[in-house]
């Protein structure tokens, strides 16, 4: 049994995380002023520092916009949101997603694992892909934590993107480490480590024969499988 560390956070994580839930929720619409600073500061008890600590983060992940001269207003983050915003997206809530964020966030995972998946196998050599199965061992001790056991998935998915010689995908994979490792622990404290363990063994296996049909069919079924079927990772 591991232990986190725990940590209190700054009044300016406390004033982020508020303002980011009463946007999520709708308390706070698109579009909508927020008031002068000097009255949130009033209103929160907090200083002119932490207010503007606290806007400039949320201005950086997509949630405000600051307008000079004009005020500060709560921003369309579908529109102007990045990474922070979608971990943030992740976390609201306790970090209760529903159906479709997950739908969301898998179907992305989808068409970047197709691509990787195929490249790996037109392009991958020998040794490249053997590699690949040293890293998939390492997922296959049952007594894996679940953020080991997703560390290693990432590794995985990550050595499968740079078979294929696209110098970009690797990139891609990479931003989406956070969300992806995210979800992959939720996976494994839900259904063990072994689940996943299969999961990528029978992709590596179809890689390992080179049968693009067979993986692709297989990438379908074990995400369709995480949203809908046996193995949902949403929260009800």
């Amino acid at each position: 049994m591991s232990f986190e560390k725990l940590y209190a956070p700054s009044l300016k994580d406390l004033f982020v995380q508020q303002l980011q839930g009463m946007i999520l929720s709708g308390e706070l619409p698109l579009g909508s002023r927020l008031p002068p600073e000097r009255e949130l500061c009033q209103k929160m008890h907090i200083s002119r520092a932490v207010v503007n600590g606290g806007i400039a983060e949320l201005s950086r992940q997509g949630f405000l916009e600051v307008r000079p001269r004009q005020g500060t207003y709560v921003a369309d983050y579908r529109r102007n949101g990045n990474l922070d915003t979608l971990l943030a997206i992740m976390h609201y809530n306790g970090g209760i997603l529903g159906r479709e964020e997950i739908r969301s966030i898998l179907e992305v995972r989808q068409g970047l694992e197709y691509m990787a998946v195929r490249r790996a196998i037109d392009y991958g050599s020998r040794e490249g892909i053997a590699q690949l199965g040293q890293i998939l061992r390492r997922l296959e001790d049952p007594t894996l934590p679940p953020a080991r056991a997703a560390e290693i998935a990432f590794q995985f998915q990550h050595e499968m993107t740079m078979l294929g010689g696209n110098t970009i995908l690797p990139l891609i994979y990479t931003s989406f480490q956070v969300p992806c490792t995210a979800l992959w622990v939720r996976f494994c404290r839900k259904y063990g480590t072994q689940a996943l363990y299969t999961n990528m063994a029978k992709l590596y296996e179809y890689i390992l024969t080179r049968n693009k049909p067979a993986a692709s069919a297989w990438i379908d079924t074990y995400l369709e499988e995480a949203i809908s079927g046996s193995q949902q990772i949403y929260d009800a």
